[in-house]
């Protein structure tokens, strides 16, 4: 009995073994990634203040995303998701099966579900079609540069290398701490270790929101208000003596305080000695 059962064992695990080869590993176009194809589509159409609709679709033309600008007649819908479908399940331009029409071939009018009309373009991963995206409302050729863009974005996101890991050790922390300065910073922040223990004057980051966490002491913060003797010391950075008509309020260890991007502020009092993480998160232009 235990023989067999062991035979049966093997056999299952030899099935399996069987089974698993014939299968292939697929690569899917997440909604995500969909998101963001539409959205490098549509700045590139606002920027050429085209109107139309934009699809996103999987490798087997469904749609996963659908973006019909203001504007756009409703005609062109169909039409898009017509031209997204095609890329995807011919693996190859929709504009390709509209060449073929002018050249001669006629017969390309009647393939199982193409759209032969410039505008969609296949989304290609590893050598793979993943998806596709088709525009739909302008002129031929502006329908095909938007999708372009789509497409583009997406070739960008799977070369771009993945962000790195940032790590600083408590020493190089408390150092930082110490004398009052950066930590680390990015393409759209900043970190700074910042000590104070003195009234500052009052700083505008027409850029820059500002993030305050408190690790200990306590001292008097006012925020907005106008500045009295307000200078530009450099780009997108204002600087003045005091300012009239804040809001003051007592900060201490463990609050934050999140400072949007032009608003006055500055430590008016200092009881004790602060420490604190800023955190700048710079807007887009």
């Amino acid at each position: 009995m235990k023989l067999v059962k062991s035979l049966v064992v093997l056999a299952s695990l030899m099935l399996a073994d069987v089974l698993n080869a014939q299968l292939l590993e697929k690569k899917t176009l997440t909604l995500e990634a969909a998101d963001k194809i539409a959205a490098a589509a549509e700045t590139e159409a606002k920027k050429r203040k085209a109107t139309v609709v934009i699809v996103v679709v999987d490798d087997g033309g469904y749609p996963l995303v659908l973006k019909r600008l203001n504007d756009t007649q409703v005609a062109s819908v169909e039409v898009g998701i017509g031209k997204a479908r095609t890329a995807a399940i011919f693996r190859r331009p929709s504009r390709d099966f509209e060449e073929q029409i002018k050249n001669g071939r006629v017969a390309s009018l009647v393939l199982p579900g193409a759209t032969p009309l410039q505008g969609g373009v296949p989304l290609i991963a590893n050598g793979k079609v993943v998806g596709a995206i088709g525009v739909s409302g302008n002129t031929p050729q502006e329908d095909e540069d938007i999708a372009l863009a789509g497409a583009a974005a997406f070739d960008a996101a799977l070369k771009s290398p993945a962000p790195n890991v940032t790590h600083l050790p408590a020493k190089q922390v408390h150092a930082a701490f110490v004398k009052g300065m950066p930590l680390a910073r990015g393409m759209n922040y900043k970190i700074d270790a910042s000590h104070r223990d003195e009234a500052g004057i009052v700083e505008v980051h027409t850029r820059d929101t500002d993030i305050l966490y408190m690790l200990r002491g306590t001292a008097t913060l006012v925020t907005g208000g106008k500045v009295i003797d307000a200078k530009t010391i450099e780009p997108e950075e204002i600087r003045g003596r005091e300012s009239e008509g804040g809001e003051i309020r007592k900060i201490t260890k463990g609050d934050v305080v999140i400072i949007p991007n032009g608003t006055p502020h500055w430590f008016k009092e200092v009881n004790e000695p602060v420490d604190y993480y800023v955190v700048k998160v710079r807007a887009a232009n």
